[in-house]
């Protein structure tokens, strides 16, 4: 009925080769966490389901997981001009009011509803009355930011979220001269500890070759993506974002041959921004979810729940959605 970790169940039934080749760099390309620290329940519930169902090898668990009829559509999907085009069709069609770089600070009980207190921000003026009224309140953040709102609020909920381990992460972006060839494959991930063969170890832990990926970036220049980081593992993530590229593009070029100069780069650095899904993770979700059922008029969603990709998150939020629908309809 509990959860165990995956590194030490597979290398214990496959060997070594199979979770430092294939397991950790899926799962590090992610998380951001190797496998050993990440629970089998946590990261692939369809496969634990599938052992508690009667299975008779991890094989025949994985076997199970894969669908009759494999589609020949493509696993990954995007919008045209990137996913903020969908946040703002979505802020259009709602007719929502969208306010960015103002941080709330702090959540109280108003009456039947809610008061948020607005905090300032450098880089933006806090309105004069700084407080902002509410029916209801969804919080998606990251978990430090839901410990420290819901810290009188709902005690048993905040404590669950400060027990969550985090890891940071960066992405580089390449946009590389017109014509350069990259490799015949949608992207790269490399295994911890891996290393060149004059022994040298890389500091990405993937590449995702954006051109190839995506048919709407054929054509002008071409895209590249170094995602750095690791959990427990600083390491590159201390250099400015000018050694972060130049760690970048050495990876690239030891890897693939990929040599040449970017027309333009970007670094985006996501501290803490990875939830580690260890083998107490889904105890403490359920400890969270139980805890904020208590109080009406309050939801959370995000990464920390269900998964850290869209499709999770996406269906957090829905939940919350309905969970606050249904508040204010009765």
């Amino acid at each position: 009925g509990g959860d165990l970790p995956l590194g030490p169940l597979v290398r214990e039934r496959f060997g070594d080769v199979l979770v430092d080749r294939l397991v950790d760099p899926l799962l590090g390309g992610v998380y951001a966490g190797g496998a050993d620290g990440l629970g089998l329940r946590a990261t692939m519930p369809g496969l634990a389901a599938a052992v508690a169902a009667g299975a008779g090898s991890l094989t025949a668990a994985a076997q199970a997981q894969l669908p009759a009829n494999p589609s020949s559509a493509p696993v990954f999907g995007t919008v045209p001009g990137g996913l903020g085009t969908l946040v703002d069709r979505l802020t259009e069609l709602s007719g929502a009011e969208l306010r960015t770089g103002l941080p709330v600070c702090e959540i109280d009980r108003h009456g039947t509803g809610w008061r948020l207190r607005i905090g300032a921000n450098p880089t933006a003026h806090a309105p004069a009355d700084n407080t902002v009224e509410a029916d209801a309140v969804v919080l998606a953040v990251p978990a430090p930011s839901a410990r420290r709102l819901l810290a009188d609020l709902v005690p048993a909920a905040s404590a669950a979220f400060g027990e969550v381990e985090l890891a940071s992460m960066a992405v580089v972006a390449l946009a590389l001269p017109p014509g350069t060839r990259l490799p015949d494959a949608s992207g790269i991930l490399i295994g911890q500890g891996e290393r060149d063969a004059s022994g040298v170890p890389y500091a990405a832990k993937a590449f995702t070759f954006s051109s190839r990926k995506w048919a709407h970036f054929g054509t002008g220049p071409v895209l590249v993506r170094g995602s750095v980081g690791r959990f427990g593992e600083l390491g590159a993530l201390q250099a400015d974002d000018v050694e972060l590229v130049r760690v970048v593009r050495d990876d690239l070029a030891r890897l693939t041959g990929v040599t040449a100069a970017p027309i333009e780069t970007l670094v985006t650095r996501w501290g803490g921004g990875l939830p580690q899904y260890g083998t107490g993770h889904l105890e403490r979700v359920e400890r969270i979810e139980k805890a904020i059922a208590g109080v009406p008029g309050l939801a959370v969603a995000g990464a920390t729940l269900h998964g850290v990709g869209l499709p999770a998150c996406v269906a957090t939020a829905e939940a919350a959605a309905q969970r606050i629908a249904a508040h204010l309809s009765s």
